[in-house]
């Protein structure tokens, strides 16, 4: 909902183009960087218990968000919430993997789940093009009542006390390792641009996330009931899904932040009419998610996900035809229904591919690597995008950056389109209830 809202809060605080890409990567930050351990906190202290707290942070954190009025206490505010979905999202997620079993049941409840996902991200442009027309702080506001119905719901529908839990201890070292490395990582891709990405602070910091990342590796390979277990990673079509989100999540949240750029501050539109522009991509994802799962049993995901990542990158081919006299028609609208079939394809056919044969004790762990990869992807591409956008010098944007900034989703695009054609190559689709446990693809 913040992505329509951004211009008037840049207006509102005063934030530079490049001070305000923290208002959407302080969320990412938190959330990217600590998804792994939320996911696995899940699994080893129950999944009612983590989802349940982390809402109700999450709920507070929203309040906060909408009535500070500096734009440090805004980013901080949207820090602790990110941290907050860090632990809610993967906890939501396994909740519904092992509630049903794998296959036909559970393709349809997880095309509900995420199409109650992509319907609301989609939507809640719409919706937070109105509130922004009455103030900007109601974009940040409105998730509170919303939190607070789910927790109350939660404590009733949720049974107590009957899911089970990983063994094992809490892998404190591999914890704190794999939380900082992401946690950093996200920070030099955000601040890159501003730094410089061949300076001595970001090769600096990315050299320290590799160090890291490896030792990481090390300390989860010799013990018994590590955070993360690498054999995870030895499935192809896992691998494959999350490499599939890095870019889908990746590109868009790219886009949606030059698309807003390019109607509210180059064109002048009003942010419910820009809104308005987003509505046939929410409105695709909203009607036809909920079918997904129908879709997924009868053709796999692996096609779904190649028809999305098609379809993905022709919605951006679409958009490098802006100008200063957009056509709706001609554009606006066919890029937006091609993004709105990319996600409604794409979306819940990688979370039921993400999640396939993957144990009851470690959906946490799946669903926390998965969320993982779209958020660090999107933290990713957006510090490109805003490099992009600001190589000028200067805070003013034409038509050649904001197109230039559009191509590094077009190519991350058909990147995505590559790497899922791979697996169509590997093998032909497998019925969700015959993939075997970690099956190597």
């Amino acid at each position: 909902m913040v992505g329509v809202a951004l211009p008037a809060i840049q207006h509102d605080l005063g934030l530079s183009t490049s001070s305000l890409q923290w208002v959407v990567s302080g969320y990412v930050l938190g959330y990217g960087g600590l998804l792994l351990l939320g996911g696995r906190t899940a699994d080893l202290l129950g999944r009612r218990r983590v989802f349940l707290v982390a809402l109700g942070v999450f709920a507070v954190a929203s309040l906060l968000g909408g009535v500070v009025d500096d734009g440090g206490l805004l980013i901080a505010a949207r820090f602790v919430k990110g941290v907050a979905a860090a632990f809610t999202a993967p906890a939501a997620l396994s909740i519904i993997t092992t509630t049903f079993p794998e296959g036909p049941e559970r393709n349809k409840a997880l095309s509900v789940f995420t199409a109650s996902g992509a319907s609301g991200y989609s939507l809640g442009l719409v919706l937070s093009g109105l509130l922004t027309e009455i103030g900007w702080r109601w974009t940040l506001l409105m998730p509170v009542p919303v939190a607070v119905i789910a927790l109350v719901a939660a404590l009733g529908v949720l049974p107590r006390g009957r899911e089970e839990r990983a063994e094992g201890g809490h892998d404190l070292v591999g914890a704190v390792l794999i939380s900082a490395s992401m946690l950093l990582l996200v920070f030099t891709v955000v601040q890159a641009p501003e730094a410089g990405w061949v300076s001595v602070r970001t090769i600096g910091s990315l050299a320290a996330v590799a160090a890291m990342l490896a030792l990481f590796v090390f300390v989860e390979s010799r013990l018994r009931h590590p955070l993360v277990r690498l054999g995870i990673l030895r499935s192809g079509h896992i691998v494959r899904a999350n490499l599939g989100l890095v870019i889908l999540m990746g590109s868009y949240v790219a886009f949606q932040f030059v698309a807003m750029q390019y109607f509210q501050n180059l064109l002048g539109w009003s942010a419910l009419a820009t809104a308005m522009a987003f509505l046939p991509a929410g409105v695709l994802v909203a009607v036809t998610s909920t079918k997904m799962g129908d879709f997924a049993d009868r053709f796999g995901t692996g096609k779904l996900i190649v028809i999305g990542a098609a379809a993905l990158a022709g919605g951006y081919a679409v958009f490098l035809g802006i100008d200063r006299t957009p056509s709706l028609g001609v554009m606006v609208i066919p890029g937006m229904i091609l993004l709105g079939i990319a996600f409604a394809l794409s979306f819940p056919a990688l979370n039921i591919q993400a999640t396939n044969g993957v144990h009851d004790d470690e959906q946490g762990l799946a669903s926390g690597l998965l969320n993982t990869s779209g958020q660090v992807g999107g933290a990713i591409v957006l510090a490109v995008v805003t490099a992009v956008l600001t190589s000028g010098g200067g805070e003013t944007l034409s038509i050649g950056s904001l197109r230039a900034a559009i191509v590094v989703s077009l190519v991350l695009a058909l990147v995505g389109l590559a790497i899922s054609a791979t697996g169509l190559r590997a093998r032909k689709a497998v019925p969700a209830e015959d993939v075997q446990v970690y099956e190597t693809v």
